[in-house]
């Protein structure tokens, strides 16, 4: 999962070098931590969240797949 959202937002930020992701795993959900530069925060965010919406979907449908939970947060 954390690879997983890695890969997504490097590929859209400006500074890839500076994308931080972090996994917090509990019994039966995952929260994964994102952060990024705050040049590339609107990127990753998207219109109106569309971008973060669209992420949030991808990561729940592969946590689905291995019969688990994930939360994605986007810290500034």
């Amino acid at each position: 999962m954390k690879e997983l959202i890695e890969y997504i937002a490097k590929a859209l930020v400006d500074n890839p070098e500076e994308v931080e992701v972090n996994e917090i795993e509990g019994e039966q959900t995952s929260v994964i931590e994102l952060k990024v530069s705050k040049e590339d925060l609107g990127k990753v965010i998207g219109r109106q969240g569309r971008t973060a919406r669209a992420m949030r979907t991808i990561l729940s449908a592969a946590s689905t797949k291995l019969k688990k939970r994930a939360v994605l947060e986007i810290l500034e």
